[in-house]
């Protein structure tokens, strides 16, 4: 071999054991940090602690009163997860599992948060890991350097004598013994791994076929025979949610609306869902059926704001995760949690200022009132109508001012008055009222018309809720057909508490020349 080549390859076996060595650094560090993680979330109507395992299971810790539940993770290299639910701002129990049984029949969204939760622990750890490998490698490069070759090949000679040889050797198998200690080790929370895990269907024989609840497993003891009542209802719940809202999403994907024809696009309204998950399924499928791609939030999507109520935006961000999304916040979205959860979820959140989204020409901003729900904003009339009359000038002038808006999207048709007598949009749309206003043509005074049309509850809300089992009233989206980025047609649908679905005639929207 040659100098040349011997250089060549010593340096290639340093490289190799400094890969070797940041490698084994990094793999425990991730590990152990992953598994030692947890994140604090909204899940349902709790606060909850969420943990990765390593066992395959998602398992649910309810507290002392109901008993654990799981379910597999379906998850790649064995990972699971350990949810604890904590506190909730809804001090009834009976009405907390009712509400949390609801939730569990539209799970998508809280799956999808339990999911990001996992998918930022991984790449935390990950990043953790990367960052002491890659500290050890540099620290064994400095290390080298600062020794120096004559110190080095001092240590080598002392190293070959036979005793010294032996003990390093043995520190040498003690440090790899111990790093695959710390990879293999699964270090978890102290769990009950004794409890007896029987199938739901074991401990309540009358449960009908239910592909989710078939894989549920229930821990067996005194917490399930002293709740059962209690896990009976939360079931029964479940089980209606499940059927009424699955049955009118089937119903839903039969509907015969208008379809877009060549050059036209369609946008779907929804509006006042007040926490009602359950018709968002059944809303995607009527967008489905209409060829949309974009949606319209007009807001109230909760019932006071609050943060357990971040199911709701998750639930509409999962099921229209493939859509452009326009949205306000309504009245009852007091407190600011409402607006940053739907900018966390990639909304285009219209805040007084035009912008172009699919195309279209939006302005609006959310609704300036407050509920009177949350403590801590003023619920006087005189004060919010105020505050309703200035938003309706501000939007009007930067409306007049920007010349192309086509859609003027806010939660009260109160905000919007004057924006509509203006003439200076084509379309004006709202929601807050629950019931079906429009569409109107109102001509405005620049010469030009505009059209108003406010939806109805799409949760089919009665006051500020309309979360439950069944639709409490009627339900109504509302489909806009869009050419050249101006508004053309409208066309209301409608679902009944018996389970009917009533599509409305499509009405042409006449537009005036800009």
């Amino acid at each position: 071999m040659t100098p040349g080549s011997h250089a060549v390859a010593a340096r290639a076996v340093k490289i190799v054991l400094l890969v070797v060595l940041g490698v084994a650094v990094a793999l425990p560090t991730a590990y152990s940090t992953f598994v030692h993680s947890e994140r604090s979330i909204v899940i349902g109507a709790h606060d909850a602690v969420v943990k990765p395992t390593f066992d395959g299971y998602a398992r649910i810790d309810f507290g002392t009163l109901i008993p654990q539940i799981r379910l597999p993770a379906d998850a790649p290299l064995g990972i699971g997860v350990d949810i604890r639910l904590g506190d909730s701002d809804i001090s009834d129990l009976n009405e907390l599992i009712a509400r949390d049984a609801v939730i569990a029949s539209q799970p998508q969204g809280e799956i999808a948060a339990v999911r990001s939760s996992l998918v930022s622990m991984l790449a935390d750890a990950a990043m953790r890991g990367v960052g002491a490998g890659a500290l050890a490698v540099v620290g064994a490069m400095v290390g080298w350097w600062a020794i120096g070759r004559a110190r080095r090949r001092a240590i080598w000679v002392a190293a070959r004598h036979p005793q010294r040889r032996q003990l390093v050797g043995a520190a040498s198998v003690g440090v790899v013994t111990a790093a695959a200690l710390v990879l293999v080790a699964v270090p978890e929370r102290p769990q009950s791994h004794d409890a007896a895990w029987v199938p739901i269907g074991s401990v309540f024989p009358l449960l009908p076929a239910d592909p989710v609840l078939d894989r549920v497993e229930i821990v067996q003891g005194a917490s399930t025979s002293g709740s059962k009542a209690i896990v009976e209802g939360a079931l029964e719940t479940y089980r209606t949610s499940v059927s009424f809202y699955g049955t009118l999403e089937e119903t839903a994907r039969t509907a015969v609306v208008r379809t877009p024809e060549e050059g036209e696009t369609t946008a779907l309204v929804v509006t006042d869902r007040h926490d009602n998950i359950g018709m968002d399924p059944v809303a995607r499928a009527i967008a489905d059926r209409a060829g949309a791609k974009l949606l319209i939030d007009l807001g109230d999507d909760t019932s006071n704001g609050a943060s357990w109520e971040s199911f709701s935006i998750n639930s509409l961000a999962r099921e229209f995760r493939d859509f452009d999304i326009v949205s306000v916040a309504g009245n009852h979205d007091t407190g600011g949690t409402v607006s940053r959860q739907m900018k966390d979820k990639g909304f285009t959140v219209l805040d007084g200022k035009p912008v172009t989204v699919g195309g279209i020409r939006f302005i609006g901003s959310s609704d300036p009132r407050s509920s009177g729900l949350t403590a801590g904003y003023s619920g006087d009339p005189k004060a919010n109508s105020a505050a309703i009359r200035k938003q309706d000038e501000e939007l009007t002038a930067a409306t007049c001012e920007a010349g192309d808006v086509s859609v003027v999207a806010v939660h009260s048709p109160s905000s919007g008055k004057q924006a509509a007598a203006s003439g200076c949009a084509d379309l004006v749309l709202s929601g807050h009222l629950h019931r079906t206003v429009g569409p109107e043509v109102v001509a405005g005074a620049n010469g030009r018309t505009t059209t108003t049309l406010t939806t109805a509850s799409t949760g089919g809300a009665v006051y500020a809720f309309a979360l439950g089992s069944k639709l409490r009233r009627t339900a109504q989206v509302t489909i806009v057909t869009f050419a050249d980025g101006r508004p053309v047609g409208l066309q209301p649908v409608s679902f009944e508490p018996g389970g009917i679905v009533t599509v409305a005639d499509y009405v042409p929207v006449e537009t005036s020349p800009r």
